[in-house]
């Protein structure tokens, strides 16, 4: 702390204040957490090949927001590699960049590899 300065004082807040942040966090926090782990279910059907294409889609959504988080991570990681002049982190951020172009486009690399 230097000589001169002054200590910063907080401002205080009433008994009144404080509970209705607490309960206005609870409620956030309730209402994140139930956004969160909320599930889209589809309804079964008799017939078993829907149930099994329903499961493939929700996997490979799973699959294509993994790539993109890939995706975006390999931006970041080849600009800071632009800004840092480090060519080992380029290599590598475009080879994350790589993989997650291929793994955000699984589903459609899969499609035209097996012709379906």
């Amino acid at each position: 702390m230097r000589k001169n300065s002054r200590p910063v004082k907080k401002p205080s807040m009433s008994g009144g204040v404080k509970k209705g942040l607490r309960i206005y966090a609870a409620v956030v926090m309730v209402l994140a957490l139930l956004f969160t782990f909320s599930a889209t279910v589809f309804a079964a059907t008799d017939d078993p090949i829907q149930v099994v294409n329903n499961l493939s889609d929700f996997i490979f959504g799973l699959i294509r927001a993994i790539g993109l988080i890939l995706l975006g991570f390999g931006i970041v990681q080849v600009g800071m590699s632009l800004k840092s002049h480090d060519p080992s982190q380029r290599a590598n951020g475009f080879l994350t960049l790589a993989g997650g172009v291929i793994i955000f486009f699984a589903k459609e690399i899969l499609n035209l590899i097996t012709g379906g």
